[in-house]
């Protein structure tokens, strides 16, 4: 099965210095159709205007993964952790029991990223958070593995039994991706393609299971970001 989930479809929140999609249920945007896809919790397409961004929060429980398309964040929590992450790259938080954290656009651009939180499969764990580069260049016409609950893969780390990963592919290209049948695979593209033949548009979210296998053939250059979940 394949669900197309339109870009315009998406739950919307605009703060003046955040302009937020929800392609699942979250704060005020609610729809029990949306509630979660496997253990992906939260996906949110986020744009964070200049010098500002989100004061300090707690979270728990939850393996929490921003992946930065355009600008840079940088990270604080009540772990001493501090780090800048910039276009391309991820970092990752494992809440566990308990952290608090701001995330601020410090720079002089816009920053657009993607938020995605799973499900933890160790609640009480210690929290935990880390960052990596990940240049473009090492992804292009392939998916790369940018985190996974397997600790010896070379990738960020999360507590969760799930993959991120992130691709490029050029207009008229295809990938494939293989994976088990029971999975749940989110996809969302920067540009226009075709997931086993169904069009889905620029930041549409593209919800798959039962197929073994993803064939995405780009009509437009494009990013892809992809979790393959429980």
């Amino acid at each position: 099965m394949i669900d197309i989930r339109p870009f315009d479809s998406l739950g919307h929140a605009n703060h003046g210095w955040l302009d937020a999609r929800h392609h699942f249920s979250f704060a005020s945007y609610h729809d029990p159709k949306r509630m979660s896809w496997g253990n992906i919790r939260v996906w949110n397409d986020d744009r964070i205007a200049p010098q500002s961004g989100f004061p300090p929060h707690p979270h728990r429980d939850m393996e929490i993964i921003t992946y930065v398309r355009t600008g840079a964040i940088t990270h604080q929590d009540s772990l001493d952790n501090k780090g800048r992450t910039a276009a391309g790259d991820v970092q990752v938080m494992s809440a566990g029991t308990g952290v608090t954290h701001a995330e601020f656009n410090l720079e002089d651009e816009e920053t657009t990223l993607f938020q995605i939180w799973i499900e933890t499969d160790r609640p009480g764990a210690q929290p935990g958070w880390g960052a990596m580069p990940f240049p473009k260049e090492s992804r292009e016409g392939r998916f790369q593995l940018l985190a996974s609950g397997e600790a010896d893969d070379s990738a960020l780390t999360i507590n969760a039994d799930a993959r991120i990963l992130g691709a490029s592919i050029k207009a008229g290209e295809s990938l494939t991706y293989e994976t088990g049948a029971e999975r749940h695979l989110y996809l969302v593209p920067s540009g226009k393609v075709r997931v086993n033949g169904a069009p889905a548009n620029a930041r549409d979210g593209v919800a798959a299971t039962g197929e073994p296998v993803l064939t995405i053939q780009a009509d437009e250059d494009a990013e892809l970001v992809l979790v393959d979940a429980r």
